[in-house]
Protein backbone atom coordinates (compact mmCIF):
# COMPACT_ATOMS: atom_id res chain seq x y z
CA UNK A 1 0.00 0.00 0.00
CA UNK A 2 1.41 3.94 -0.86
CA UNK A 3 0.04 6.22 1.65
CA UNK A 4 -0.46 9.48 1.00
CA UNK A 5 -1.20 10.77 4.47
CA UNK A 6 -1.40 8.37 7.98
CA UNK A 7 -2.96 9.34 10.53
CA UNK A 8 -0.73 10.05 13.92
CA UNK A 9 -1.06 8.30 17.18
CA UNK A 10 -1.36 11.62 18.97
CA UNK A 11 -4.27 11.19 21.04
CA UNK A 12 -6.25 14.10 18.98
CA UNK A 13 -5.26 12.66 15.75
CA UNK A 14 -5.16 16.02 14.02
CA UNK A 15 -1.99 15.44 11.90
CA UNK A 16 -2.02 13.44 9.26
CA UNK A 17 1.62 12.04 7.55
CA UNK A 18 2.76 10.71 4.29
CA UNK A 19 5.53 7.67 5.82
CA UNK A 20 3.89 4.47 5.49
CA UNK A 21 6.70 3.77 3.18
CA UNK A 22 9.16 4.35 5.64
CA UNK A 23 11.89 1.39 6.26
CA UNK A 24 10.06 0.31 9.52
CA UNK A 25 6.60 -0.06 8.06
CA UNK A 26 7.76 -2.04 4.68
CA UNK A 27 7.24 -5.81 6.48
CA UNK A 28 3.88 -4.50 7.63
CA UNK A 29 2.72 -3.36 4.29
CA UNK A 30 4.72 -6.36 1.96
CA UNK A 31 1.25 -8.63 2.17
CA UNK A 32 -1.31 -5.67 0.84
CA UNK A 33 1.06 -4.77 -1.35
CA UNK A 34 1.02 -7.58 -3.48
CA UNK A 35 -3.03 -7.14 -3.49
CA UNK A 36 -2.77 -3.81 -3.92
CA UNK A 37 -0.57 -4.16 -7.46
CA UNK A 38 -3.08 -6.11 -8.71
CA UNK A 39 -6.56 -4.73 -7.98
CA UNK A 40 -6.23 -1.41 -6.79
CA UNK A 41 -3.79 0.87 -9.48
CA UNK A 42 -5.45 4.17 -9.53
CA UNK A 43 -7.18 5.10 -12.96
CA UNK A 44 -6.39 7.90 -14.05
CA UNK A 45 -8.36 11.46 -13.42
CA UNK A 46 -9.43 12.93 -16.75
CA UNK A 47 -8.91 16.20 -16.80
CA UNK A 48 -12.69 16.93 -18.47
CA UNK A 49 -13.64 15.35 -14.61
CA UNK A 50 -11.39 17.62 -12.85
CA UNK A 51 -12.70 20.72 -14.55
CA UNK A 52 -16.07 19.38 -14.05
CA UNK A 53 -16.27 18.82 -10.51
CA UNK A 54 -14.01 22.61 -9.70
CA UNK A 55 -17.80 24.27 -10.99
CA UNK A 56 -18.53 22.97 -7.92
CA UNK A 57 -16.77 25.24 -5.80
CA UNK A 58 -18.61 28.07 -6.70
CA UNK A 59 -16.99 31.60 -6.29
CA UNK A 60 -13.83 29.95 -4.49
CA UNK A 61 -10.27 30.54 -6.28
CA UNK A 62 -8.78 26.67 -6.46
CA UNK A 63 -5.85 25.50 -7.97
CA UNK A 64 -4.91 22.04 -9.28
CA UNK A 65 -1.49 20.31 -8.99
CA UNK A 66 -0.13 17.07 -9.72
CA UNK A 67 2.97 15.29 -7.98
CA UNK A 68 4.19 11.84 -8.74
CA UNK A 69 4.06 10.22 -5.82
CA UNK A 70 6.35 6.94 -6.10
CA UNK A 71 6.31 3.86 -3.64
CA UNK A 72 9.53 4.93 -1.98
CA UNK A 73 9.56 8.45 -1.77
CA UNK A 74 7.15 9.80 1.02
CA UNK A 75 5.15 12.92 0.22
CA UNK A 76 6.25 14.71 3.30
CA UNK A 77 2.88 16.53 4.28
CA UNK A 78 0.87 16.75 7.25
CA UNK A 79 -3.06 17.32 7.57
CA UNK A 80 -5.00 18.59 9.91
CA UNK A 81 -9.43 18.93 10.09
CA UNK A 82 -10.73 22.59 10.67
CA UNK A 83 -14.50 22.06 11.07
CA UNK A 84 -15.38 20.37 7.75
CA UNK A 85 -11.69 21.10 6.04
CA UNK A 86 -8.92 19.42 5.79
CA UNK A 87 -6.06 21.97 5.99
CA UNK A 88 -2.22 21.24 4.71
CA UNK A 89 -0.48 21.62 8.78
CA UNK A 90 3.20 21.24 7.34
CA UNK A 91 5.42 20.85 4.47
CA UNK A 92 8.64 18.55 5.57
CA UNK A 93 11.70 19.30 4.11
CA UNK A 94 13.51 16.45 1.73
CA UNK A 95 10.03 15.02 0.87
CA UNK A 96 7.97 15.26 -2.75
CA UNK A 97 5.75 17.86 -1.29
CA UNK A 98 8.36 20.43 -0.21
CA UNK A 99 10.82 19.10 -3.55
CA UNK A 100 7.58 20.11 -6.20
CA UNK A 101 6.39 23.38 -4.30
CA UNK A 102 3.10 22.71 -5.16
CA UNK A 103 1.83 22.86 -1.76
CA UNK A 104 1.87 24.71 0.87
CA UNK A 105 0.64 25.37 4.54
CA UNK A 106 -3.07 26.56 5.14
CA UNK A 107 -3.80 25.16 1.67
CA UNK A 108 -7.33 23.79 2.35
CA UNK A 109 -7.35 20.15 0.34
CA UNK A 110 -11.10 20.22 -1.73
CA UNK A 111 -9.93 16.71 -3.93
CA UNK A 112 -7.84 14.23 -4.31
CA UNK A 113 -7.93 12.09 -7.93
CA UNK A 114 -11.03 13.37 -7.76
CA UNK A 115 -12.67 12.40 -4.45
CA UNK A 116 -14.09 15.37 -2.64
CA UNK A 117 -11.78 14.94 0.34
CA UNK A 118 -14.23 18.47 1.99
CA UNK A 119 -16.28 17.12 5.08
CA UNK A 120 -14.41 14.15 5.77
CA UNK A 121 -12.22 13.71 9.29
CA UNK A 122 -8.91 12.68 8.76
CA UNK A 123 -8.99 9.25 9.91
CA UNK A 124 -11.32 8.89 6.94
CA UNK A 125 -8.55 10.63 4.58
CA UNK A 126 -6.26 7.63 5.45
CA UNK A 127 -8.52 5.06 4.13
CA UNK A 128 -9.28 6.50 1.49
CA UNK A 129 -5.98 7.11 0.17
CA UNK A 130 -4.13 3.79 1.76
CA UNK A 131 -4.20 2.53 -1.89
CA UNK A 132 -2.80 5.51 -3.76
CA UNK A 133 0.21 6.36 -5.55
CA UNK A 134 1.60 7.38 -8.90
CA UNK A 135 0.68 10.77 -10.31
CA UNK A 136 -1.84 12.82 -7.33
CA UNK A 137 -4.28 15.23 -8.75
CA UNK A 138 -5.28 17.66 -5.83
CA UNK A 139 -7.68 20.47 -5.86
CA UNK A 140 -6.88 22.83 -3.28
CA UNK A 141 -7.57 26.49 -1.86
CA UNK A 142 -4.55 28.28 -2.12
CA UNK A 143 -4.04 29.23 1.75
CA UNK A 144 -5.21 33.03 1.86
CA UNK A 145 -2.03 34.10 4.88
CA UNK A 146 0.09 36.12 3.02
CA UNK A 147 3.31 34.86 4.09
CA UNK A 148 6.41 36.29 2.96
CA UNK A 149 8.85 34.32 0.74
CA UNK A 150 10.78 32.11 3.78
CA UNK A 151 14.18 33.23 4.53
CA UNK A 152 16.95 31.31 3.76
CA UNK A 153 17.09 29.50 6.66
CA UNK A 154 20.63 28.34 7.74
CA UNK A 155 21.67 25.11 8.95
CA UNK A 156 22.58 25.41 12.48
CA UNK A 157 24.74 22.30 14.38
CA UNK A 158 23.36 21.31 17.83
CA UNK A 159 24.42 18.90 20.28
CA UNK A 160 21.75 17.44 21.98
CA UNK A 161 21.88 16.72 25.99
CA UNK A 162 18.58 15.12 26.32
CA UNK A 163 17.32 11.53 24.95
CA UNK A 164 14.26 11.78 23.09
CA UNK A 165 11.86 9.00 22.08
CA UNK A 166 9.04 10.94 19.73
CA UNK A 167 6.90 7.49 19.99
CA UNK A 168 6.69 8.88 23.75
CA UNK A 169 5.59 12.15 23.65
CA UNK A 170 2.35 13.32 23.79
CA UNK A 171 3.08 16.95 22.21
CA UNK A 172 4.57 15.89 18.94
CA UNK A 173 2.46 16.93 16.00
CA UNK A 174 3.09 13.34 14.55
CA UNK A 175 5.22 10.85 15.76
CA UNK A 176 5.81 8.67 12.25
CA UNK A 177 7.05 12.70 11.70
CA UNK A 178 9.71 12.45 15.40
CA UNK A 179 13.32 12.32 15.10
CA UNK A 180 14.48 10.01 18.31
CA UNK A 181 18.13 10.93 19.36
CA UNK A 182 20.16 10.39 21.64
CA UNK A 183 22.25 12.58 24.98
CA UNK A 184 25.59 13.56 22.68
CA UNK A 185 24.18 13.08 19.17
CA UNK A 186 24.71 16.33 16.87
CA UNK A 187 21.66 17.22 14.88
CA UNK A 188 21.74 19.22 12.07
CA UNK A 189 18.91 21.47 12.28
CA UNK A 190 17.61 22.94 8.89
CA UNK A 191 14.49 24.86 9.68
CA UNK A 192 13.26 26.25 12.55
CA UNK A 193 10.10 28.14 10.84
CA UNK A 194 7.81 26.46 13.81
CA UNK A 195 9.79 27.31 16.77
CA UNK A 196 7.84 24.60 19.04
CA UNK A 197 8.67 21.57 16.50
CA UNK A 198 11.88 22.03 14.67
CA UNK A 199 13.27 19.79 11.34
CA UNK A 200 16.60 17.76 11.67
CA UNK A 201 18.69 15.13 10.50
CA UNK A 202 21.04 12.74 12.98
CA UNK A 203 24.54 14.11 12.17
CA UNK A 204 25.59 11.10 9.66
CA UNK A 205 22.00 9.75 8.78
CA UNK A 206 21.13 12.52 5.86
CA UNK A 207 21.93 9.91 3.17
CA UNK A 208 19.18 7.14 4.74
CA UNK A 209 17.00 9.79 6.13
CA UNK A 210 15.20 11.59 2.67
CA UNK A 211 13.08 13.29 4.84
CA UNK A 212 13.84 15.77 8.01
CA UNK A 213 12.31 14.60 11.75
CA UNK A 214 10.47 17.29 13.47
CA UNK A 215 12.22 17.56 17.22
CA UNK A 216 11.01 19.40 20.02
CA UNK A 217 12.63 23.24 20.03
CA UNK A 218 14.91 24.54 22.80
CA UNK A 219 12.75 27.00 24.40
CA UNK A 220 9.71 24.35 24.09
CA UNK A 221 12.29 21.86 25.66
CA UNK A 222 13.17 23.96 28.15
CA UNK A 223 9.50 25.25 29.19
CA UNK A 224 8.10 21.48 29.77
CA UNK A 225 11.31 20.12 31.57
CA UNK A 226 11.40 23.14 33.86
CA UNK A 227 6.96 22.43 34.67
CA UNK A 228 7.86 18.42 34.47
CA UNK A 229 10.95 19.46 37.25
CA UNK A 230 8.13 21.58 39.12
CA UNK A 231 5.25 19.39 39.04
CA UNK A 232 8.13 16.18 40.14
CA UNK A 233 9.26 18.66 43.02
CA UNK A 234 5.15 19.10 44.14
CA UNK A 235 4.02 15.84 44.10
CA UNK A 236 7.11 14.33 45.23
CA UNK A 237 7.38 12.85 48.82
CA UNK A 238 10.65 12.83 50.84
CA UNK A 239 12.41 9.94 49.39
CA UNK A 240 14.36 7.86 51.29
CA UNK A 241 17.81 6.42 50.63
CA UNK A 242 20.54 7.82 47.96
CA UNK A 243 17.92 10.54 45.90
CA UNK A 244 17.61 12.93 48.93
CA UNK A 245 20.62 14.60 48.21
CA UNK A 246 19.22 16.02 44.92
CA UNK A 247 16.37 18.27 47.03
CA UNK A 248 19.15 19.98 48.84
CA UNK A 249 18.74 23.55 46.58
CA UNK A 250 15.51 22.30 44.74
CA UNK A 251 13.28 25.44 46.42
CA UNK A 252 15.89 28.19 45.00
CA UNK A 253 15.54 26.43 42.01
CA UNK A 254 12.21 26.93 41.52
CA UNK A 255 11.83 30.90 40.36
CA UNK A 256 14.88 30.08 38.41
CA UNK A 257 13.55 27.47 35.76
CA UNK A 258 10.31 29.77 34.74
CA UNK A 259 12.84 32.19 33.74
CA UNK A 260 14.82 29.10 31.74
CA UNK A 261 14.05 30.40 28.10
CA UNK A 262 14.40 34.50 29.03
CA UNK A 263 18.37 33.84 29.94
CA UNK A 264 20.68 31.76 28.04
CA UNK A 265 22.97 31.81 31.22
CA UNK A 266 20.31 29.59 32.85
CA UNK A 267 20.39 27.32 29.70
CA UNK A 268 23.40 24.89 30.69
CA UNK A 269 23.35 25.61 34.46
CA UNK A 270 19.36 24.38 34.75
CA UNK A 271 18.18 23.17 31.86
CA UNK A 272 20.24 21.38 29.10
CA UNK A 273 18.58 21.37 26.48
CA UNK A 274 20.47 21.86 22.72
CA UNK A 275 24.41 23.28 22.42
CA UNK A 276 25.17 24.88 19.37
CA UNK A 277 28.52 23.11 17.49
CA UNK A 278 31.16 23.98 15.16
CA UNK A 279 33.40 21.61 13.73
CA UNK A 280 37.20 22.37 14.22
CA UNK A 281 40.29 21.33 13.29
CA UNK A 282 43.15 21.12 15.77
CA UNK A 283 46.55 23.54 14.05
CA UNK A 284 49.41 21.27 14.32
CA UNK A 285 50.84 24.00 16.55
CA UNK A 286 48.42 24.07 19.16
CA UNK A 287 47.31 20.93 20.67
CA UNK A 288 43.85 20.85 22.64
CA UNK A 289 44.71 19.83 25.83
CA UNK A 290 43.47 16.35 27.17
CA UNK A 291 41.56 15.86 30.33
CA UNK A 292 40.91 12.59 32.20
CA UNK A 293 38.11 12.52 34.46
CA UNK A 294 36.53 9.69 36.04
CA UNK A 295 35.94 8.37 39.88
CA UNK A 296 38.99 7.13 41.90
CA UNK A 297 40.30 3.65 40.75
CA UNK A 298 39.08 3.44 37.27
CA UNK A 299 42.56 4.04 36.31
CA UNK A 300 42.97 7.80 34.70
CA UNK A 301 45.97 8.44 36.87
CA UNK A 302 47.42 5.51 35.49
CA UNK A 303 46.48 6.16 31.95
CA UNK A 304 48.01 9.86 32.39
CA UNK A 305 51.54 7.97 33.60
CA UNK A 306 51.84 6.11 30.77
CA UNK A 307 51.09 8.53 28.45
CA UNK A 308 53.61 11.03 30.03
CA UNK A 309 56.50 8.68 30.15
CA UNK A 310 55.95 6.72 26.66
CA UNK A 311 56.34 9.58 24.71
CA UNK A 312 58.10 11.97 26.52
CA UNK A 313 58.41 14.66 23.37
CA UNK A 314 54.64 14.50 23.17
CA UNK A 315 53.14 14.63 26.02
CA UNK A 316 53.88 17.11 29.50
CA UNK A 317 52.08 17.96 32.36
CA UNK A 318 51.17 21.46 33.52
CA UNK A 319 53.81 23.21 36.30
CA UNK A 320 51.54 23.59 39.33
CA UNK A 321 51.39 26.45 41.54
CA UNK A 322 51.89 26.45 45.29
CA UNK A 323 52.61 28.30 48.32
CA UNK A 324 55.06 25.85 50.02
CA UNK A 325 58.61 26.25 50.12
CA UNK A 326 60.74 24.90 47.55
CA UNK A 327 62.39 21.81 48.66
CA UNK A 328 66.53 21.72 48.34
CA UNK A 329 66.30 19.09 45.12
CA UNK A 330 63.33 21.05 43.18
CA UNK A 331 63.67 23.88 40.60
CA UNK A 332 61.18 26.64 40.66
CA UNK A 333 58.99 26.23 36.84
CA UNK A 334 60.05 22.69 36.25
CA UNK A 335 58.50 21.37 39.50
CA UNK A 336 56.18 23.90 40.61
CA UNK A 337 55.94 27.52 40.59
CA UNK A 338 56.42 28.90 44.02
CA UNK A 339 54.41 32.03 44.93
CA UNK A 340 53.22 33.81 48.42
CA UNK A 341 50.13 32.68 49.76
CA UNK A 342 48.79 36.16 48.99
CA UNK A 343 49.71 36.08 45.58
CA UNK A 344 48.08 33.08 45.27
CA UNK A 345 44.94 34.37 46.63
CA UNK A 346 44.91 36.86 44.59
CA UNK A 347 45.05 34.89 41.50
CA UNK A 348 42.03 32.97 43.12
CA UNK A 349 39.80 35.60 43.16
CA UNK A 350 40.85 36.70 38.98
CA UNK A 351 39.70 32.77 38.32
CA UNK A 352 43.50 32.32 37.29
CA UNK A 353 42.76 28.62 38.18
CA UNK A 354 41.64 25.61 37.05
CA UNK A 355 41.66 24.06 39.79
CA UNK A 356 42.98 24.35 43.42
CA UNK A 357 42.81 22.99 47.06
CA UNK A 358 44.35 22.98 50.29
CA UNK A 359 47.00 20.14 51.49
CA UNK A 360 49.04 20.31 54.89
CA UNK A 361 48.16 24.24 55.22
CA UNK A 362 49.47 24.57 51.79
CA UNK A 363 47.89 25.52 48.61
CA UNK A 364 48.18 23.76 44.99
CA UNK A 365 46.55 24.14 42.04
CA UNK A 366 46.77 24.17 38.18
CA UNK A 367 46.24 27.85 36.18
CA UNK A 368 45.42 27.89 33.13
CA UNK A 369 48.43 29.93 32.12
CA UNK A 370 50.51 27.20 33.14
CA UNK A 371 48.53 24.82 30.74
CA UNK A 372 49.18 27.63 27.89
CA UNK A 373 52.77 27.25 28.52
CA UNK A 374 52.61 23.77 27.52
CA UNK A 375 50.24 24.23 24.38
CA UNK A 376 52.31 26.92 23.49
CA UNK A 377 55.39 24.41 23.51
CA UNK A 378 53.75 22.48 21.02
CA UNK A 379 53.26 19.61 23.24
CA UNK A 380 50.25 17.66 24.23
CA UNK A 381 49.02 18.78 28.29
CA UNK A 382 47.87 15.81 30.18
CA UNK A 383 45.31 16.81 32.73
CA UNK A 384 43.35 14.98 35.53
CA UNK A 385 40.72 16.88 36.94
CA UNK A 386 37.65 16.83 39.27
CA UNK A 387 33.97 17.33 37.58
CA UNK A 388 33.45 21.00 39.12
CA UNK A 389 36.77 22.31 37.18
CA UNK A 390 35.32 21.43 34.08
CA UNK A 391 33.04 24.72 33.70
CA UNK A 392 35.92 26.84 34.24
CA UNK A 393 38.39 24.94 31.94
CA UNK A 394 35.79 25.24 29.21
CA UNK A 395 34.60 28.60 29.71
CA UNK A 396 38.81 29.35 29.04
CA UNK A 397 40.19 29.37 25.50
CA UNK A 398 41.95 26.68 26.02
CA UNK A 399 39.57 24.01 23.73
CA UNK A 400 39.94 21.01 26.19
CA UNK A 401 39.27 17.39 25.07
CA UNK A 402 37.54 15.58 28.02
CA UNK A 403 37.45 11.81 28.00
CA UNK A 404 35.67 10.26 30.83
CA UNK A 405 37.03 7.38 31.93
CA UNK A 406 34.79 4.85 32.97
CA UNK A 407 34.44 1.72 35.19
CA UNK A 408 33.28 -1.79 33.64
CA UNK A 409 30.99 -3.81 35.83
CA UNK A 410 31.04 -3.97 39.75
CA UNK A 411 32.60 -8.01 39.25
CA UNK A 412 34.94 -6.53 36.37
CA UNK A 413 36.29 -3.76 38.51
CA UNK A 414 36.73 -6.13 41.56
CA UNK A 415 39.05 -8.19 39.41
CA UNK A 416 41.20 -5.32 38.04
CA UNK A 417 41.54 -3.44 41.17
CA UNK A 418 42.30 -6.91 42.22
CA UNK A 419 45.19 -7.27 40.33
CA UNK A 420 46.80 -4.55 41.50
CA UNK A 421 46.73 -5.96 44.95
CA UNK A 422 43.34 -3.98 46.30
CA UNK A 423 40.72 -5.96 47.99
CA UNK A 424 37.99 -3.63 48.09
CA UNK A 425 34.40 -4.34 49.67
CA UNK A 426 31.32 -4.70 47.72
CA UNK A 427 30.01 -1.23 49.75
CA UNK A 428 33.30 0.45 47.95
CA UNK A 429 32.51 -1.01 44.39
CA UNK A 430 28.80 0.09 44.65
CA UNK A 431 29.94 3.81 45.57
CA UNK A 432 32.31 4.23 42.89
CA UNK A 433 29.66 2.54 40.08
CA UNK A 434 27.42 5.32 41.73
CA UNK A 435 30.00 8.32 41.55
CA UNK A 436 29.97 7.09 38.10
CA UNK A 437 26.47 7.36 37.07
CA UNK A 438 26.38 10.66 39.47
CA UNK A 439 29.16 11.99 37.02
CA UNK A 440 27.41 11.28 34.17
CA UNK A 441 24.39 12.83 35.03
CA UNK A 442 25.90 16.04 36.23
CA UNK A 443 28.66 16.40 33.91
CA UNK A 444 27.89 14.64 30.85
CA UNK A 445 27.65 17.33 28.53
CA UNK A 446 30.63 18.69 29.44
CA UNK A 447 32.52 14.90 28.12
CA UNK A 448 33.53 14.73 24.33
CA UNK A 449 34.06 10.65 24.78
CA UNK A 450 33.73 8.08 27.34
CA UNK A 451 36.04 4.77 27.90
CA UNK A 452 34.83 2.19 29.63
CA UNK A 453 38.29 0.82 31.26
CA UNK A 454 37.38 -2.96 31.14
CA UNK A 455 41.54 -3.81 30.62
CA UNK A 456 44.36 -0.62 31.04
CA UNK A 457 46.16 -1.99 27.72
CA UNK A 458 42.95 -1.47 25.56
CA UNK A 459 41.52 1.24 27.63
CA UNK A 460 45.25 2.97 26.77
CA UNK A 461 45.23 2.44 23.10
CA UNK A 462 42.31 3.63 22.57
CA UNK A 463 42.88 6.75 24.43
CA UNK A 464 45.50 7.09 22.20
CA UNK A 465 43.70 6.54 18.98
CA UNK A 466 41.09 8.98 20.06
CA UNK A 467 44.27 11.62 20.70
CA UNK A 468 45.79 10.89 17.51
CA UNK A 469 42.17 11.68 15.47
CA UNK A 470 42.38 15.34 16.75
CA UNK A 471 45.44 15.33 14.28
CA UNK A 472 43.26 14.05 11.21
CA UNK A 473 39.56 14.66 11.81
CA UNK A 474 37.76 17.89 12.96
CA UNK A 475 36.18 17.50 15.75
CA UNK A 476 32.48 19.09 17.39
CA UNK A 477 33.34 21.82 19.55
CA UNK A 478 30.69 24.48 20.98
CA UNK A 479 30.58 27.77 18.87
CA UNK A 480 31.35 29.81 21.26
CA UNK A 481 35.15 28.80 20.90
CA UNK A 482 35.41 30.01 17.40
CA UNK A 483 33.53 33.23 17.85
Amino acid sequence: VQSVLKPSHHKDGQELNALLNAPHMQALLLAHDKVAEQEMQPEPVTDEKIYENVGLYGGETVKIVRIEKARDIPLGATVRNEMDSVIISRIVKGGAAEKSGLLHEGDEVLEINGIEIRGKDVNEVFDLLADMHGTLTFVLIPSQQSKPPPAKETVIHVKAHFDYDPSDDPYVPCRELGLSFQKGDILHVISQEDPNWWQAYRDGDEDNQPLAGLIPGKSFQQQREAMKQTIEEDKEPEKSGKLWCAKKNKKKRKKVLYNANKNDDYDNEEILTYEEMSLYHQPANRKRPIVLIGPQSCGQTELRQRLLHSEVDRFASAVPHTTRSRRENEVAGRDYHFISRQAFENDIAAGKFIEYGEFEKNLYGTSIDSVRQVINSGKICLLNLHTQSLKTLRNSDLKPYIVFIAPPSQERLRALLAKEGKNPKPEELREIIEKTREMEQNNGHYFDTAIVNSDLDKAYQELLRLINKLDTEPQWVPSTWLR
